[in-house]
């Protein structure tokens, strides 16, 4: 299976009739793998600055998360597991497996709690598979 076929069918599926607004799978080095069609360009200094924040958790609370110009205000997440940020109606959800990034960016009406469930089974399931 191609790694677009994770972010199409896994990432950006239909919960409860709501989707992710974008997603990606990553590489730790920066490298894209897969993304939806309105996934953000990104800076590489971005990506080093969540990379960072998973090595040093908290690293990212005081200037904020950046990635593809947004700007979201880290909140609570599993120190070198999980990153999540929110920025008005929506957010973002970062988890690390050994290998990549899986991101979800959300909008409402989806809610933090359906990104978190949808991006993390992803991430679990690559950690299963040695990714």
């Amino acid at each position: 299976m191609s790694w677009q076929t994770y972010v199409d069918d896994h990432l950006m599926c239909d919960i409860d009739g709501n989707h992710l607004t974008s997603s990606a799978i990553i590489g730790l080095d920066g490298s894209v793998w897969a993304q939806s069609a309105s996934f953000p360009k990104f800076k590489p200094e971005e990506m080093t600055g969540i990379n960072k924040d998973f090595d040093e958790p908290g690293f990212l609370a005081p200037t904020g998360l950046h990635l593809g110009g947004t700007k979201y205000m880290v909140i609570q997440g599993e120190a070198g597991a999980v990153i999540r940020g929110k920025k008005g109606a929506g957010g973002i959800t970062i988890k690390k497996t050994g290998q990549a990034l899986i991101i979800g960016i959300y909008d409402e009406p989806m809610t933090p709690g359906q990104c978190n469930m949808v991006v993390e089974r992803m991430g679990d399931y690559l950690i299963e598979q040695g990714l």
